[in-house]
């Protein structure tokens, strides 16, 4: 590759990465839903005219590692015209699971565009509004510049149970599948497919405003993309665009390179598939030969009859992620961080499930999990840079019904925090999303107004943090009480088997959620669906993450 300039390389990395964050700011901003505009629970990417990821926005770990795999499923179905915008969420498309749905537009410029510092017909630029000068020809001549997308998880996506985060067994019973479609043509909305989609799904008002909320975050990323190439033009862009990939790539390689050579194994299971009792075991095998690692699922438990199935992009994120984490400062989150790292996961397993798997649960409760066993494995070769087991679930809770002020459905999602591993150096931080989920708790003011539901209680569980050198944080406890009849759904985890302390480290204790009924308590599983009368309370006790180090 030829050479670059390093502060220009510099400038290109924040400037992308600024696009990628704005337009997360944009789609809060103008989201309907808590979950998106509180509990921030979307994530925004910026692509190149291959199609290759250069920036991300600082959101949601789960979406951004797996995001790609959506883009190019949209670009391979679609030939995208300017103004066009391709939904998607179909999870053996990929997508993840159904609740997130993904929003892929191409970027066009004018000709004229890619000489540096020249806009239109290569006249100089001398201060106007750049964001007006960019009407898109219909019939482009030439290939996009750019691709941006983002993915929000919308809180109900039809199904059987408010929320879709039931205990469905196919894929089927959890919603409305979309495969690569047109959803605005020609920068119209094709309000046939809108009437589609939310004929199919609840709270329609909502579900609508977050469609549109996403995207508008699609049109401000390439109002600010078309901006730089305005100001730099188009060649320089795209040749910075390369040189953040390989450079991210780069940085990679070196990390992968200090890590000892050899075989490191580890196996953690999911407590139970919400079906059977069974434990659900996955093992990784990740070798280090130089400066590639090659990370092998094999011999992990087949794909199962409840909704903790993984499609093979949550696996290639966790893996991802896990493999960022080793990287100091901001690297470039872009295609390069994957370029030297070989998955294998096997098709028809809990990692890698086929159609028509459920797999509701794959995106928030298996891909911790394959955190958790990346990190046992990598503990081995670097015993002072990992952290003990984080709580390893995101204690998914939804709740719906007939909102009694209003008349109307509504659709309550969220994920309740935990306790994060200690590390090395440092006791585990208390009530904090961790690993693949980068949310918020959904604030209590915010969700008494939205909601008939009350929150009762929130509160730190002091104690449930393992024992160590260093101190595993501890989880929280959050009650809430509905007011109007509804239906409860509950998917999490470590109910069973705790969060793994390291080095002489004390496991966290494990999680446990209740319904308190006319004044009494009646503790239920980790995974279901439960009727409950207005007065019922839903009380989730969250797992601590674990200890370092002997005492």
């Amino acid at each position: 590759m030829k050479n670059f300039d390093p502060i220009t390389l510099e400038i290109y990395r924040a400037l992308y990465t600024s696009v990628a964050e704005e337009m997360g700011i944009a789609l809060r901003r103008t989201a309907f839903s808590p979950n998106i505009k509180e509990r921030r629970d979307y994530s925004c990417a910026v692509f190149d005219r291959r199609g290759s990821v250069i920036a991300q926005g600082d959101h949601m770990p789960v979406h951004l590692g797996s995001m790609p795999m959506a883009v190019a499923s949209a670009l391979s179905e679609i030939k995208l015209q300017p103004g066009d915008v391709v939904a998607l969420n179909d999870p053996f498309a990929g997508g993840t699971h159904l609740p997130d749905v993904t929003l892929v537009m191409a970027v066009w410029g004018n000709r004229g565009m890619g000489e540096k510092g020249k806009g239109e017909g290569g006249k100089e630029n001398h201060g106007e509004k750049r964001s007006r000068r960019f009407p898109l020809s219909p019939f482009p001549l030439f290939p996009p510049l750019f691709y941006v997308a983002n993915r929000a998880h919308h809180a109900d996506i039809g199904g059987a149970t408010p929320g879709s985060m039931g205990m469905a067994t196919d894929i089927y019973g959890e919603g409305l599948s979309i495969p690569p479609i047109r959803l605005v043509r020609s920068g119209e909305l094709d309000e046939d497919v809108m009437r589609l989609i939310l004929a199919n799904v609840r709270s329609h008002a909502e579900r609508h405003g977050d469609f549109q909320a996403q995207i508008g975050s699609l049109k401000t990323g390439a109002t600010r993309l078309l901006e730089i190439v305005e100001r730099r033009g188009s060649q320089e862009a795209a040749a910075y665009s390369a040189h953040l990939i390989e450079y991210s790539a780069r940085l990679m390689r070196h990390a992968i390179g200090s890590i000892p050579d050899g075989d490191y194994e580890a196996e953690d299971a999911l407590d139970d598939d919400g079906v059977s009792d069974r434990e659900v075991v996955i093992k990784v095998r990740i070798n280090i030969k130089g400066q590639r690692a090659r990370v092998d699922f094999s011999g992990s438990d087949t794909q199962v009859e409840g909704p903790i199935n993984a499609v093979e992009a949550i696996t290639v994120s966790a893996v991802s992620y896990v493999f960022r984490c080793l990287l100091e400062g901001d690297v470039p989150a872009s295609a390069g961080l994957m370029s030297p790292i070989d998955v294998i996961a096997p098709k028809g397993t809990v990692v890698n499930a086929v159609h028509p798997a459920s797999v509701a649960g794959g995106n928030v409760e298996t891909s911790q999990r394959i955190v958790d066993v990346l990190f046992k494995a990598l503990a081995q070769a670097l015993p002072n840079n990992i952290p003990a087991a984080s709580q390893g679930t995101m204690n998914n809770l939804t709740i719906g019904g007939i909102d009694p002020r209003t008349g109307n459905e509504f659709s309550y999602y969220e994920t309740i925090a935990g306790g994060m591993g200690a590390r090395p150096a440092h006791d585990g931080l208390s009530a904090v999303h961790t690993h693949m989920t980068n949310s918020l708790n959904t604030p209590a003011e915010a969700l008494e107004y939205a909601y008939p539901l009350r929150v009762r209680e929130y509160k730190i569980r002091k104690g449930s943090g393992g024992k160590g050198k260093r101190l595993g944080g501890d989880g929280v406890i959050r009650e809430i009480e509905t007011l109007a009849t509804a239906r409860m759904s509950l998917l999490a985890d470590r109910r069973k088997r705790a969060p793994y302390g390291l080095h002489g480290g004390g496991t966290g204790k494990v999680g446990s959620s209740a319904i308190i009924s006319k004044g009494r308590a009646r503790r239920i599983g980790s995974k279901g669906s439960w009727e409950l009368e207005a007065g019922d309370r839903v009380r989730i006790e969250t797992p601590g993450g674990g200890g370092f180090g002997e005492k």
